[in-house]
């Protein structure tokens, strides 16, 4: 009965969750390291390589979440303290999502971290030779970090 009911519902109460939920934070860290690389991660569940990072959980802090992120999709650990670059709004999912993109350049990497059913690779790369599939947004962030281009507010 419950299932039938939920089937029923399920079509009217999702775009309606959508419309009226509160604010969704999310996390990314521009790890970048003393050899002139930056880690970037390929997701199970999404094209292109990204920075590494994920969702805030419900009462914990960005940079806590940034942390937490970094040493499960990355095997990065954060040894300083990261630099907020910016806030941006992250239209993809919702009109109410936003990503926080941290700089870090202190940490120890604990070396590769092996696959598993979220992320396929994680890896450094020099920053004049990303993988050809690493995200615009991504190398727009880094552009922003990196060359002083203008900061977008726009994901």
């Amino acid at each position: 009965m419950k299932r039938a009911l939920y089937s029923l519902l399920r079509p009217v109460a999702a775009p309606l969750w959508l419309m009226t939920r509160g604010l969704t934070m999310g996390v990314r860290g521009a790890v970048l390291d003393s050899d002139a690389r930056v880690m970037l991660v390929k997701h199970s569940y999404v094209d292109g390589w990204h920075l590494p990072g994920g969702g805030v959980e419900v009462g914990e802090t960005a940079e806590n979440s940034l942390r937490r992120e970094l040493a499960e999709e990355a095997n990065v650990t954060v040894t300083g303290t990261p630099l907020l670059h910016g806030l941006f709004f992250h239209p993809g999912f919702s009109r109410r999502d936003h990503v926080a993109v941290y700089v870090v350049r202190d940490f120890t990497w604990n070396g590769p971290r092996p696959p598993d059913g979220e992320i396929v690779a994680s890896e450094f790369f020099p920053l004049d030779r990303l993988p050809e599939d690493t995200t615009p947004a991504t190398r727009r962030r880094l552009a922003e970090i990196l060359q002083n281009e203008p900061q977008s507010a726009v994901w």
